[in-house]
């Protein structure tokens, strides 16, 4: 169960890094209140996850999977460029998530 809260968490990371940016230096109110819940969701769950997860695999795991689903967001709402490197520096980002898990 804990990798579940572990990937919902990380997913969780995406949404409050999205609504951050929709917020506008938090002055819009509705992408301002869902940046706040997706915050303290994803935290919890990192946490719930930490009790059975060494933090470093967990902390490692929670990360690249926000920034890979961040970066995935810009690229397909916001208009960011999606180049062949990044795109094989994104792939290098799950492959460790991925090595991770296996290793565990």
């Amino acid at each position: 169960m804990a990798w579940v809260y572990l990937v919902v968490s990380g997913a969780l990371e995406t949404v409050w890094a999205a609504s951050l940016a929709q917020s506008r230096g938090l002055s819009r109110l509705v992408p301002s209140v869902i940046f706040g819940v997706a915050l303290i969701a994803s935290m919890v769950g990192l946490s719930l996850a930490l009790r059975s997860l060494p933090v470093g695999t967990a902390y490692a795991v929670w990360v690249g999977i926000g920034a890979v689903g961040t970066a995935a967001y810009g690229m397909a709402a916001l208009d960011e460029p999606a180049t062949v490197a990044r795109l094989l520096c994104l792939l290098a980002i799950v492959a460790g998530v991925v090595g991770l898990k296996v290793l565990h």
